[in-house]
């Protein structure tokens, strides 16, 4: 997997102060995409185990709330597969803070066996995401007022919520803080 940035105090992704990786490779190729050089699985550096240290890192203070990915898009199958080993060791570090995660991907087709983007180890990394913003970015339906999300038909999903209750539950800012 390829990675196009790091930033290290992001507070656009996600509540509070966070860490955000931006992967490489997106098939979905949004029109007005913000990103369009993370479409290519090769842009930016190689994502190493120094990269996921340097990551570690900067997730260590106190007043980093946690980690968010995009991209690109996290859930691509290749990126899915390098992604679940490095979010073991972050939930094992810092099962305090949470994650965040942005795919163009809508959360039902996740679960979907036999369709792209699901592969063998989805259902492991749902379960370490906290909050999945899901759903392509639809430039006809871009708000910019909208608070964590580009297009108005993207949906927050309070990932801990919808495993207990089995089914969709959006996040909300009054919400449990995740």
């Amino acid at each position: 997997m390829h990675y196009g940035q790091i930033k290290n105090c992001d507070i656009a992704d996600g509540v509070g102060v966070r860490v955000t990786l931006f992967v490489s490779g997106c098939t979905n190729r949004c029109p007005g995409c913000f990103q369009p050089e993370t479409w290519d699985f090769d842009y930016g550096e190689e994502f190493t185990l120094k990269t996921e240290g340097r990551i570690l890192g900067l997730l260590a203070p106190d007043y980093i709330n946690g980690l968010t990915l995009l991209g690109g898009d996290p859930f691509e199958p290749d990126n899915q597969r390098a992604l679940v080993p490095f979010l073991r060791r972050v939930k094992a570090l810092y099962p305090q803070k949470t994650v965040w995660a942005y795919t163009g991907y809508e959360y039902d087709d996740l679960l979907r066996i036999g369709k792209h983007p699901r592969c063998e180890v989805t259902d492991e990394m749902l379960g370490m995401i906290d909050v999945l913003i899901d759903g392509p970015f639809v430039e006809r339906l871009k708000d910019i007022s909208l608070r964590f999300r580009g297009s108005s038909n993207q949906r927050l999903i309070d990932m801990n919520a919808t495993r207990k209750a089995g089914k969709i539950v959006l996040w909300s800012d009054w919400s449990e803080r995740t």
